[in-house]
């Protein structure tokens, strides 16, 4: 099968194409045949080793997982003899976890990973641009525990975590505030934001107006810049994590004055399950930037490190 490979960490020029051997099924895992997957800000961070905690995760000198790719929809091709979730032919879609590796023909995966069967009104691109960046959006919100008639500010609202940010916290009863450059105001108006900020022209910090809850769907911002915007008791969430945020959550804990959310969120079934739910409901599309071959990978990286991209890459096999 194909794959797209790398062995050193770099520019996108690291990545080739290579033939290599399909994968089979250990007795607890399924070999999916990939219609789509996606590039997400996960995979050219890995693919160029940054931040430096990357290496730490995957190797100081090369990398140890080769293929990336962490999520993606396809049908199951061949099942380990302890498979009891799917059966061949299903039309599944989900996330790959820690072992990444869905830029390719086939990727194989254990049947109790966050997987769900595919519905048939949702397009592979669709399916394969969700697990990611919706169960993040997900995980974050519930985290905030937002409510009906709160005030929320999305910033990078046009982003993959942002665009479903907007739609998941309108659902959840949310007024939303979306900030965003001046090019993607009428996409995240389409989404449902009620007021947009142009940070190029404004600081959402500045601003008169206090929310509930302050989401960093980029990790762009920072916490001094959230506390500014925030309500009395309110809640900064933010994708960004390092050692000075979880301090800084620690020591809010304790004054209880804000609170500030941080953390990694990873794909589960339940999440998925859910937002299959917001979808045949119409509450929940994907917005996809731009689609590529295979062959073009390489430029599909780009794209994604450019920092330039509106929802999702699509990548398909």
């Amino acid at each position: 099968m194909k794959a797209s490979v790398y062995t050193r960490y770099g520019n996108p020029e690291v990545v080739h194409i290579q033939e290599i051997a399909k994968p089979t099924p250990e007795n607890n895992e399924i070999v999916v045949k990939v219609n789509a997957t996606s590039m997400t800000a996960g995979d050219w961070r890995m693919r160029a080793g940054e931040p430096f905690a990357i290496k730490l995760y995957n190797g100081l000198r090369k990398p140890k997982r080769t293929i990336l790719g962490h999520e993606f929809s396809g049908v199951v091709e061949a099942v380990g003899q302890a498979v009891t979730r799917f059966k061949v032919g299903d039309h599944i879609f989900g996330g790959t976890g820690d072992k990444a590796g869905a830029h390719a023909q086939y990727v194989v995966v254990p049947e109790d990973g966050p997987l769900v069967l595919k519905p048939e009104n949702m397009p592979d691109a669709d399916a394969a641009a969700l697990p990611v960046g919706a169960t993040t959006a997900l995980f974050f919100l519930r985290k905030a525990n937002i409510q009906q008639g709160q005030q929320v500010l999305i910033y990078g609202a046009s982003g993959s975590v942002g665009t479903f940010a907007v739609q998941i916290a309108k659902y959840f009863g949310a007024e939303v505030t979306a900030v965003c450059s001046t090019a993607n105001i009428p996409l995240v108006q389409s989404l449902g934001a009620t007021k947009v900020i142009d940070y190029t022209k404004e600081d959402f910090s500045e601003q008169a107006k206090k929310y509930d809850v302050v989401f960093d769907a980029v990790g762009k911002s920072n916490f001094a810049q959230g506390k500014k915007a925030l309500k009395p008791k309110g809640i900064y969430a933010t994708v960004a994590v390092d050692l000075s945020l979880l301090f800084q959550s620690f020591f809010t804990a304790l004054t209880g004055k804000y609170k500030l959310i941080t953390g990694v969120s990873k794909p589960t079934t339940a999440r998925l399950s859910f937002l299959v739910k917001l979808f045949d409901k119409q509450a929940l599309k994907v917005v996809i930037d731009r689609t590529y071959a295979f062959s073009d990978i390489q430029l599909a990286h780009r794209h994604a490190q450019s920092g330039h991209k509106k929802g999702n890459i699509v990548i398909i096999p």
